[in-house]
């Protein structure tokens, strides 16, 4: 096969990676909008009692609500304009059931209280990343005059216009934190090709720490970084080109792109009850496939095509899945050309942070979730540890039985996950890291498993 032809088809498993909250191509969201019928809803509510309600664009259809304590649920609007809220991602009708008021009234009656849309201090902005790729940006902060600590959001692997879909924009600065939030390059307006490359990303985002603070002038306090899951590669990288005052990495990977994969494949396996024989044999698999990406080429078809007849009739065989691994297994090699050229997303796949880690003095908050099947974590929580044990300045906080995205979740028999809710105590500690540089109490049944020297 042509070296071109190949690099192209390699170039389409690159972009696979890091995919873990979609089940779509990267980049092939890019012009979703905001469901047009009910996006005047969309902001933070402040109740009677003190708390807020965050209410977040779909895509779709409807609205998704959000509080602090991690319960959320999406809303539909239903006969004679009643909204009805279902459980997390499920379709159950259960718990809180808000409903809304016109929408020139920024009402909304929430269990009993009644809360008023937040006004708060919004700029919009174009500044210049990478190659001069112009971007769209947004400085949201809350009214007044003092100085508050600001997170520049950095993207995870999704295509969206962040400038829509965002949440932490809202309520963040609800709870007395200033957000930067901007388009990442191909979406949302800004220029530029959506791309998985994680120097070109690190760049933009550091162009972005640079525009939050001549943005807020005199109200920017801390500044730091926010990534999570494919922006935990991205945030410290940025922090190593701008200096920030904090970096928080929310479901991210402390190593490389590769190795996610074959995790993956071993926890697939393992979720299927096979052991240590049939893992071993899944590695040797998993050593081609790796092979096969990591080369750029140099490595052919062919011992693909082999490790596909030695094992192909095994019983487990099928129940590979990973990252890329059992895409290589079961698609044809005409149908991986062939997707390549349109899929071909540029991912940073050689990418080692422990260099990076290892530099580092920014204090930086990692949060994972124990039992993330996107992210497999056991590798990461060690990695971490071991460097904050070498007198990095990292607090690793992990929290039990949740998946990607820091996500309470309910399985059903056939073993899939399906989403009730965010973890209590992780919003906070998000929110305090960025306020304080610590985590002070308890954050829900959160533990904390690293913490280096501040």
């Amino acid at each position: 096969m042509p070296q071109s032809r190949l690099a192209a088809a390699l170039a389409l498993i690159m972009s696979i990676v890091a995919l873990p909250a979609m089940a779509q191509a990267p980049g092939a969201d890019v012009d979703e909008r905001p469901d047009p019928a009910v996006v005047c809803h969309v902001g933070v509510y402040r109740l009677d009692d003190g708390s807020w309600v965050d209410v977040a664009p779909l895509a779709n259809k409807g609205l998704r609500w959000r509080r602090l304590d991690g319960t959320t649920a999406r809303m539909l609007l239903g006969a004679q304009g009643h909204w009805v809220s279902t459980l997390g991602s499920t379709t159950r009708v259960e718990g809180p059931q808000p409903q809304l008021g016109s929408c020139e009234e920024g009402r909304m009656v929430f269990d009993g209280k009644t809360g008023r849309r937040l006004s708060l201090d919004v700029s919009d902005t174009t500044f210049v990343g990478q190659g001069g790729t112009r971007l769209n940006g947004r400085l949201v902060l809350p009214l007044g005059e003092g100085p508050v600590p600001i997170m520049v959001e950095v993207h995870g692997s999704e295509g969206a216009n962040a400038l829509d879909f965002n949440a932490f924009q809202r309520f963040a600065p609800a709870s007395g934190v200033g957000v930067f939030v901007y388009a990442k390059r191909g979406s949302g307006g800004s220029e530029g090709r959506y791309t998985q490359d994680f120097h070109v990303l690190a760049e933009d985002a550091a162009a972005a720490v640079v525009e939050a603070r001549r943005l807020a002038g005199s109200r920017a306090g801390r500044v730091g970084l926010h990534g999570s899951s494919q922006g935990g590669w991205v945030a410290p990288l940025a922090a190593s080109q701008t200096p920030v005052d904090f970096v928080i990495v929310g479901f991210g990977l402390a190593y490389g792109a590769l190795a996610e994969d074959s995790d993956q494949v071993m926890l697939d396996l393992k979720g299927k009850g096979w052991g240590a024989d049939v893992l071993e044999q899944a590695r040797e698999i998993t050593d081609v496939t790796s092979a096969f990406i990591a080369s750029h080429g140099e490595v052919g078809f062919a011992h693909l095509e082999a490790i596909r007849a030695k094992y192909r009739t095994q019983p487990w065989f099928a129940d590979i899945k990973g990252e890329f691994t059992g895409f290589l297994l079961t698609t044809p090699n005409e149908q991986i050309i062939a997707m390549a050229t349109v899929l071909d997303a540029g991912t940073s796949w050689d990418y080692d942070p422990l260099p990076v880690l290892s530099r580092l003095s920014t204090p930086m908050l990692w949060i994972q979730a124990k039992d993330d099947l996107g992210a497999p974590p056991d590798a990461t929580r060690q990695r971490l540890i071991d460097l904050a044990g070498q007198g990095r300045p990292i607090t690793l906080l992990e929290y039990p039985n949740t998946d990607h995205g820091i996500v309470r979740f309910e399985t059903a028999p056939d073993g899939k996950r399906t989403s009730i809710g965010y973890a209590s105590g992780y919003y906070q500690a998000v929110l305090d890291w960025a306020k304080k540089g610590r985590l002070d109490g308890a954050y829900g049944d959160g533990q904390i498993l690293a913490e280096g020297p501040s």
